[in-house]
């Protein structure tokens, strides 16, 4: 069914909400987030403690991970420092491109992969045209430009027909 391709695999409202060790059990080893409005708001580079504390937790358990965004390289290059994780900017989600370097970076097999973000048409896209585990999750804040409230809409209403 081509609509598959608009349905995460999982769907929370935060990345602290995540069941890590259920992805871990179902076999995932490598964790790609999104970073803007899914790590932290789009307008911020402040990192709450709770979430420099999840990162910490992953990877003590083995997750390795990296992050791709569509933003720029400075955005980005900030939070890969704060973090110590390798990241990909402006990686034209969903197309392949970024997703391609994550993949020969973190050097699993895609059936290990989890993509995490907050927008069905980047994120759950680029995880279901690559065929690996996509987890959606809200956006931290809402975007008022026009594009961003019509996507958002759009999810919405995606995200309702799946009920």
């Amino acid at each position: 069914m081509a609509n598959k391709f608009f349905y995460p695999d999982d769907y929370v409202d935060s990345i602290l909400n995540i069941n890590y060790e259920r992805l871990y059990e179902l076999g995932i080893r490598g964790l790609i987030f999104d970073i803007d409005n899914t790590i932290v708001p789009y307008n911020t580079f402040e990192i709450p403690d709770s979430i420099l504390n999840l990162f910490e937790n992953l990877i003590a358990k083995k997750f390795m991970i990296c992050f791709l965004s569509n933003n720029k390289k400075k955005r980005v290059m900030h939070f890969c420092q704060l973090f110590n994780i390798h990241g990909f900017h402006t990686a034209l989600k969903p197309t392949p491109f970024g997703f391609f370097k994550a993949v020969k970076y973190l050097n699993l097999p895609k059936s290990e992969l989890a993509i995490i973000g907050d927008q069905i048409f980047t994120d759950v896209i680029c995880g279901r045209l690559q065929n690996i585990y996509t987890v959606l999750v809200d956006p931290i804040v809402e975007r008022t430009d026009f594009i961003n409230k019509f996507k958002r809409n759009l999810e919405r209403i995606i995200l309702s027909k799946k009920k």
